[in-house]
């Protein structure tokens, strides 16, 4: 037998929806927020008390939040930011690509050795490092078709865009990558960094994925954190610096192994003497499996779709 529930007893299937707790509203928060506040802070009184430094809201004095021992904040700061602006944009992962910031695009090259071949004062060392140039100026335009494909990767199920163009957001190379997202009609991520010389975000990377970095270590981990492919075209110190850190957590085993994608074996094969580091023992030859010679972009996208299609 059912019991007919006792006065006072709730039950749901017979819920009162006159009842006085339906229209009782629960704030969300009661604390100010702190946009609020700083607000409310801007139009303190002026008193040799308001006035002093001391009296500054932390996360808004700039003298204290620069001080030396509040590197750990800014470690924090520098590490959330960004990864707020890729989840906030449905970023699931991106497609890096690194790359001198010295290759201009064929047209530029060419001009760049014409006025080597003309200038008054000749000199034989400038034109072979313009005719240089101009032989890996190829690459403009490899990244730029690269970026083209990839891009057009299509949306996940949860609405997420998997393979995101992703460079460091500078000249030449970089603004191939982001070049070839953006006139495809896609979005692109550019990872900037304060340097000593002026410089800029190229054109092309999106305004809202455009971010800068004061620490080279935390702009190399966002590189890596949703990175699911990475291309290396020919590059110096930076391009290096970034490229073997990437084989070396490979290697050791930090991280899983990603499609990386070198282009060029010319180049690579003459700047750094791979078997030579197998000869000598430092490496095994498996490492060297860690990447792949490639040339085209179409030949660098089969890679990385054969790469994935052998996870299914």
């Amino acid at each position: 037998m059912t019991e007919t529930p006792k006065s006072g007893t709730p039950d749901a299937t017979h819920a009162d929806s006159h009842s006085p707790d339906t229209h009782t509203h629960v704030p969300a928060r009661v604390f100010a927020r702190a946009r609020q506040d700083a607000e409310n802070a801007k139009a303190a009184v002026s008193t040799p008390q308001t006035e002093n430094p001391a009296y500054r809201l932390a996360f808004q004095d700039m003298d204290f939040l620069l001080r030396e021992d509040l590197r750990p904040v800014r470690f924090q700061l520098e590490l959330l930011k960004p990864q707020l602006i890729l989840d906030e944009a449905k970023i699931g992962s991106t497609f890096v690509m690194y790359g001198s910031a010295r290759i201009p695009e064929p047209s530029k090259a060419q001009a760049l050795l014409d006025l080597a071949r003309n200038a008054v004062d000749r000199n034989e060392a400038s034109i072979r490092i313009a005719e240089s140039l101009v032989e890996k100026s190829k690459y403009y335009d490899v990244a730029y078709e690269l970026a083209q494909l990839v891009s057009a990767f299509p949306v996940d199920e949860e609405g997420k865009r998997q393979f995101v163009v992703c460079s460091g957001g500078g000249p030449s190379i970089m603004e191939a990558a982001n070049r070839g997202a953006a006139e495809a009609g896609y979005e692109s991520v550019g990872l900037n960094i304060v340097l000593p010389h002026e410089q800029a975000p190229n054109p092309y990377v999106t305004p809202a994925l455009s971010m800068q970095f004061h620490y080279f270590a935390l702009r190399k981990m966002h590189f890596l954190l949703h990175a699911r492919a990475l291309a290396a075209f020919p590059g110096g110190f930076g391009t290096f610096d970034e490229l073997f850190e990437l084989l070396t957590l490979i290697q050791t085993g930090k991280i899983a192994p990603i499609p990386v994608l070198l282009y060029g074996r010319k180049f690579w094969e003459r700047v750094v003497n791979f078997e030579a580091l197998v000869e000598e023992g430092v490496v095994s030859a498996k490492d060297l499996s860690i990447f792949t010679f490639v040339e085209t972009a179409e030949e660098g996208w089969a890679v990385v779709k054969d790469f994935y299609r052998d996870k299914d």
